[in-house]
């Protein structure tokens, strides 16, 4: 039977890590943590369950996943974010990859819940994350917050997991609109990083079609009220994000800090 070290990284989780580690009791051979110097109880409610915790200050999402996989005493990993967790039907296929694997990696579709509501549509389902890998076989790639994990050979077989990855994403509006504020910044002061600017009319016609894409086109009215919510701070997020671009290419190139 092949061993499997799941994997999470961590900082400040204490309401989400217990569930995660329950979740995969049974498939696990071990549990390793990698945190960023939590000041609440993340460590220690991690320790009282089994794992290993490695405390490690946060070296962006890339390299602190590449990191935590290579603390791994095994070769095939489970790499998971704190808010998520197996469903029973996902951690039942995984127990049959353990015991006959014939792919290199494996895909898992996530489903997010969002203030108390399971999210069907909106283009956040299914989000499918390649997370159960070969660590000789993949490498986490990608930018500050847009981390993804790649196959190193393209010719190598991925297959993918029947069964729900289950993501407590947010637990109020307010944790949804702090999010916001944080990934804006991160990506268009990357994207002015890069060279990239926007024009006006992006900043307006962008924001609606994101709204008309993910409620209309992607379903996302079938979620109720949750759909709409998400769909709309999504348009809302596209608009801040564009805003902060305009903004701070235009100080870049008068030579101004932003």
């Amino acid at each position: 039977m092949t061993p499997i070290s799941v994997v999470i990284i961590t900082l400040n989780e204490e309401k989400n890590i217990e569930r995660c580690i329950r979740s995969v009791n049974r498939i696990a051979d071990e549990i390793i943590v990698v945190d960023s110097l939590s000041k609440d109880k993340t460590v220690s409610i991690a320790e009282s369950l089994g794992a290993k915790v490695i405390s490690q200050s946060f070296l962006g999402y890339v390299a602190q996943k590449n990191f935590a996989a290579q603390q791994a005493s095994h070769d095939w990993v489970l790499s998971l974010d704190a808010d998520e967790a197996l469903s029973p039907e996902l951690e039942q296929n995984i127990i049959q990859i353990k015991q006959q694997s014939k792919h290199n990696g494996y895909r898992l579709c996530r489903r997010t819940n969002y203030c108390g509501h399971w999210i069907k549509h909106c283009g956040w389902y299914p989000d499918k994350k390649l997370r159960l890998y070969n660590r000789n076989k993949a490498t986490w790639l990608g930018e500050k917050i847009h981390e993804r994990l790649e196959m190193n050979d393209t010719n190598d077989s991925v297959g993918e997991l029947s069964g729900d990855l289950l993501h407590y994403s947010y637990y109020t509006i307010s944790d949804h609109i702090k999010q916001i504020e944080n990934f804006t910044e991160l990506t268009s002061r990357e994207a002015v990083e890069r060279g990239n600017d926007v024009n006006v009319l992006m900043i307006m016609i962008a924001p609606k079609w994101k709204f008309f894409s993910d409620y209309i086109i992607r379903l996302g009215f079938l979620d109720g009220l949750a759909g709409y919510q998400v769909c709309r701070l999504s348009a809302m997020a596209t608009f801040i994000k564009y805003s902060k671009i305009k903004q701070y290419a235009k100080s870049k190139r008068e030579g101004k800090p932003y």
